[in-house]
C-alpha cells in the first residue's frame, strides 16, 4: 500500500537505535543507558505531579526549567531551548539553523541521526573523513559550508575535542552555525556553553539522557544567543507546541538541582570506564580514549562480530556496527556497574581462552 506514501518517504533511510531486549537477566551494555537511577529527588518531583492537574496542558514555554538550565549554566534565560529529547533539539535545529545552499558538514563516523535528518529535510550535506586517530581535525573543515555539526565526545569513538579546537572551529566558520551535540559531554569533556556569549554562531546542544539518568523521559536541550533559540521556537511552535509535559518538566527541574547526585554517579562511571579500560588493555583490546560512559574498542587478533555474538550466548549485549568498513572490527561498550563490568571482562576472558 506504498502508493499512498508521500515522495519522500520512498527515499528515507531511517535511524536504527540499539537494540531494547525484551529479555531479563541480561547484562544490557549497547544503548548508553547510565547504569544508576536518577536522582531520588527527581523521581519524587515527577511523582508529585502525577495529579488531577494533568488534565491541564503544561507550561509551553517550560519556564521553571528554562530558569533553572539558565542558573545552572550561568547564562540569560534567552539563551535557553527545551525540547522532547535532544534528538526533538536536533530535528528542529536541521531545518531551523542547518538547511542551506551550501552543504551542511559532519563527520563520516558519527551520529547516524544526522544523515537521516539530511533526508527527511533535504539538506545537502558532505560527510568529512576522521584522522587516523579517529579524532576531528578542525583543518579538514576548512571547505565552503552552510553549516557544522558534530558531537563532542564523538559518538560512538568516545574521542573529545578540547575548548580550545572548538574555538577554533567558531573562529573559521564565523559565517554559519556551529553545532556542538554534548549528550556525553559530563563524562571527561568540557562544555562548550563558556564561548556562547562570545560567539553568535555557537549552538550547544544536551540531553538529561545519560548524565542525569532519565533516558526514559526525554528532556533535551540547546544553549546560544537569542537569535538562535528563536528560529528553534519559530520550528517548535510549527510543529508541537506542548512537547515538555508537567512530569518531565519537574524531574528535570529536581535532576539539575541535585548536583550532589549528579557528581557522585558520574564519577562512578567514570572510575569504572577507567578501571574497565584498562582491564581490556590486559586482554589485548586496543581501546580509543573515551570521554564518554562507553568504550569504543577492538581485538588486533578477535572478529568484532564473532565476540558480540559469543557475548550475546552469556546473556551481555554490546553494539556492534557494521557499517561503515572502517569501524567494523571495533565494539561500542556501555559502562554499566562495576559488577556489569567485572562479568564482561570474566566473559572476554573466557572467550578470547
Amino acid at each position: 500500500m506504498s502508493q499512498f506514501w508521500s515522495k519522500i518517504v520512498h527515499t528515507l533511510t531511517p535511524y536504527v537505535p540499539g537494540e531494547q531486549p525484551k529479555l531479563t537477566n541480561l547484562i544490557k551494555l549497547n544503548t548508553n543507558e547510565n547504569p544508576y537511577g536518577p536522582s531520588p529527588k527527581a523521581l519524587a518531583a515527577m511523582q508529585a505531579q502525577i495529579a488531577d492537574t494533568l488534565k491541564l496542558y503544561p507550561d509551553a514555554a517550560s519556564t521553571p526549567l528554562l530558569q533553572t538550565i539558565a542558573q545552572h549554566y550561568g547564562v540569560p534565560v534567552d539563551h535557553v531551548f527545551v525540547g522532547n529529547g535532544s534528538d526533538e533539539v536536533l530535528a528542529l535545529l536541521f531545518p531551523a539553523l542547518l538547511k542551506h545552499d551550501a552543504p551542511l558538514l559532519f563527520p563520516d563516523i558519527t551520529y547516524s541521526f544526522y544523515p537521516v535528518y539530511c533526508g527527511l529535510y533535504e539538506i545537502n550535506y558532505q560527510t568529512v573523513p576522521l584522522n587516523a586517530r579517529f579524532e576531528i581535525d578542525v583543518a579538514d573543515y576548512d571547505r565552503p559550508c552552510g553549516g557544522i555539526i558534530f558531537p563532542n565526545p564523538n559518538a560512538p569513538t568516545g574521542v573529545g575535542l578540547p575548548l580550545a579546537t572548538i574555538e577554533e572551529f567558531l573562529k573559521r566558520h564565523a559565517d554559519c552555525v556551529v553545532v556542538v551535540d554534548e549528550a556525553y559531554i559530563d563524562f571527561g569533556g568540557e562544555t562548550a556553553v563558556s564561548l556562547v556569549a562570545q560567539y553568535p554562531n555557537l549552538l550547544v546542544v544536551q540531553t538529561l539522557s545519560k548524565s542525569r539518568s532519565l533516558a526514559g523521559l526525554r528532556v533535551g536541550l540547546a544553549i546560544g544567543q537569542p537569535h538562535l533559540i528563536e528560529a528553534l521556537v519559530r520550528v517548535k511552535d510549527s510543529f508541537n507546541s506542548y512537547p515538555l509535559d508537567r512530569v518531565a518538566q519537574a524531574g528535570a527541574v529536581a535532576a539539575f538541582e541535585d548536583v550532589a547526585y549528579f557528581d557522585d554517579t558520574r564519577s562512578k562511571v567514570i572510575a569504572t570506564r577507567e578501571w574497565f579500560t584498562a582491564e581490556l588493555a590486559q586482554l589485548g583490546f586496543e581501546t580509543l580514549p573515551s570521554q564518554a560512559n562507553f568504550v569504543f574498542t577492538r581485538h588486533p587478533q578477535h572478529a568484532a562480530a564473532e565476540l558480540a555474538t559469543a557475548l550475546r550466548e552469556r546473556s551481555i549485549i554490546v553494539r556492534h556496527f557494521k557499517r561503515p568498513e572502517r569501524i567494523a572490527q571495533f565494539l561500542r561498550i556501555t559502562i554499566g556497574t562495576p559488577e556489569e563490568c567485572a562479568a564482561l571482562v570474566t566473559a572476554l576472558k573466557e572467550i578470547l581462552a
